[in-house]
């Protein structure tokens, strides 16, 4: 075959599912821009009405390579965020804090999930998605984890839910921590520590003040610099419990990960010019939507309604714990008075 045709060949029975992927995510892009509203639950929504073309036909091949291959790139360069002499600013008592802060509100999850009949790997989910960062690791996290019938249907769940959460929590967080009379630099931190997403994080920030707004910021990227540590401990586990046998020999560090630390790493010896890094930044959230997109097309609206009060009760009380935790930790320890 002609080194030409190679490309062709492997891209044409893709093109008609990505096609329909990036322009159910440029829709999305639009509406969430037009209606300042997030476009993760656009890109979710629209998809779903797609559904049926997910049945056996042109799209399917395409849609599972977004779902799948898109969706682990769009988290690779999600480490193009992260500088380590940024995340220093955070010291090691707040470092301390906030990884104590992740492992309990998985641990939460852990304990709240069997209580109302839900299995490890949504505790998992939605407790990795709300202790680091929102729908990025709800996605980061399913890519690792062994898969079943439900996974696909618990990872839009989770992106819904944490994604609604994070927009309530953009509102009401600043609120809150400004009458319970914290600092600024304490109500970027609790900002930073609490809520799940990152542009909502960003946007309660600066709601505050610049100060509070940059020290959100540089906060929820260390949580964001916590994943591939966080995915690397759930490797291990499930290689010593034998729980991933199903899918075979799981990688220590798969090569989505080995990009985001490369580009961490990369972006702390270097100091790349500020429109390359917006530009990565851009693609990532690019795929990332695309590959919510394509997960939405997977999903029935049926399926997804079918899941029970009880998921929205464990993501609820993750999100709770969280929120108690941080503010208690950050009263007793007076950081950032």
């Amino acid at each position: 075959m002609p080194l030409l045709e190679r490309p062709r060949a492997f891209l044409m029975p893709l093109a008609p599912g990505l096609l329909l992927a990036v322009t159910i995510a440029g829709a999305a892009a639009f509406l969430g821009a037009e209606y300042d509203a997030p476009v993760m639950l656009f890109a979710l929504l629209i998809g779903m009405a797609f559904n049926f073309l997910h049945e056996d036909g042109p799209c399917r091949a395409g849609i599972e390579f977004s779902s799948k291959f898109v969706l682990r790139l769009g988290v690779g360069l999600l480490g193009i965020r992260i500088a380590l002499d940024d995340l220093a600013q955070i010291g090691l008592t707040g470092a301390g804090l906030l990884a104590g802060l992740i492992v309990l509100t998985i641990a939460t999850g852990f304990i709240a999930a069997p209580l109302l009949g839900r299995q490890w790997r949504f505790a998992l989910l939605t407790g990795g998605a709300v202790a680091i960062c929102g729908a990025s690791a709800a996605l980061a996290i399913a890519a690792v984890i062994p898969h079943n019938d439900k996974t696909e249907r618990n990872t839009l769940f989770t992106v819904i839910a944490v994604t609604t959460l994070s927009t309530v929590a953009m509102v009401l967080y600043p609120l809150l921590f400004g009458g319970l009379g914290f600092s600024e630099l304490q109500q970027g931190f609790l900002i930073g520590a609490t809520i799940h997403d990152v542009a909502q994080v960003v946007g309660a920030g600066f709601s505050v003040s610049d100060r509070a707004g940059e020290m959100a910021t540089l906060t929820k990227l260390f949580r964001v610099a916590m994943l591939p540590v966080v995915l690397i401990a759930v490797v291990l586990v499930l290689r010593a419990t034998g729980a991933g046998a199903g899918q075979g020999k799981i990688a220590l560090l798969p090569w989505f990960m080995v990009l985001f630390l490369a580009l961490v790493g990369f972006g702390s010896v270097v100091e790349l010019p500020a429109a390359l890094v917006a530009q990565v930044d851009t693609l990532s959230r690019a795929c990332l939507i695309t590959a919510i997109a394509a997960l939405g097309v997977k999903t029935s609206i049926k399926a997804l309604t079918a899941v029970g009060g009880g998921h929205l009760v464990v993501v609820v009380a993750e999100t709770l714990a969280l929120l108690a935790l941080a503010m208690a930790a950050l009263h007793l320890l007076g950081l950032f008075g």
